[in-house]
């Protein structure tokens, strides 16, 4: 057992934080002796590292404690999400460094906005918050999966949908057969994995264009620029209804 002097010193994490912690329920003491000190067994301190990971990535205090409350969470796979987390923050420091070193060495301004932008760091940050906040559509989709939905399946027929929306690429994504054709996915998602709701829908398409993976795998199935054009599309139907 170590004392709340002994945790912050080993951590770097002050004493008054530390109580912040106990006081919102983020980090309980292990024990608190009868003379009110507060001990903290090794348990609490991989607890501590968990928070101070998830602070680096910027993740609020409520929402921190939100993931590791879960009864789902799993350190080992949460470690994984955080290091693809820093992965991504570090290319991107590496980009605003090289952007700087541009600017110093021409002597004049770079009228190139792109460098800052933080939209894949955020969409995936939105992913972790999913699996483990306690939203209602991921509790959906686990539910289901326990009771057996044979995920595989509907995952092809899923793709599907994005090749028969590749094939009207030709169109404004702001015509009626396109419109019909998002229809049609939100539908199969509320039906196949939970209710997807407008708002959801254009989180997604924004998420099938910044994220590579779903970029990759919906150009695969509908020919190249259909994570856009859907994404264009799906921002089209929701601003609509």
């Amino acid at each position: 057992m170590r004392t709340v002097n002994e945790v912050s010193k080993i951590t770097g994490v002050s004493i008054r934080t530390l109580h912040h912690y106990d006081a919102i329920g983020l980090l309980k003491p292990t024990k608190v002796t009868n003379a009110g000190y507060r001990l903290y067994d090794d348990t609490a301190l991989c607890r501590l590292q968990s928070i101070l990971l998830f602070r680096e990535l910027q993740f609020p205090l409520k929402g921190i404690k939100t993931i590791l409350d879960n009864p789902n969470f799993e350190p080992s796979n949460a470690l994984e999400q955080q290091i693809k987390l820093l992965e991504l923050q570090y290319k991107h420091i590496e980009k605003l460094i090289s952007f700087a070193r541009e600017i110093q060495k021409k002597g004049a301004i770079k009228m190139d906005f792109n460098v800052f932008d933080k939209s894949i760091i955020e969409q995936y940050k939105q992913e972790v918050k999913a699996k483990w906040g306690k939203s209602e559509a991921y509790q959906e989709f686990i539910q289901r999966e326990k009771n057996g939905q044979d995920f595989e399946k509907t995952e092809k027929k899923f793709m599907s949908l994005f090749s028969e929306i590749g094939m009207l690429r030709e169109l404004p994504p702001s015509d009626k057969k396109v419109q019909e054709k998002i229809c049609t996915l939100q539908r199969f998602i509320t039906d196949n994995y939970y209710n997807c709701t407008n708002k959801i829908l254009s989180n997604l398409g924004q998420m099938y264009v910044n994220d590579e993976r779903f970029k990759k795998n919906i150009d695969s199935a509908g020919g190249e620029g259909t994570a856009e054009f859907t994404m264009q599309a799906i921002q089209i139907y929701c601003s609509a209804i």
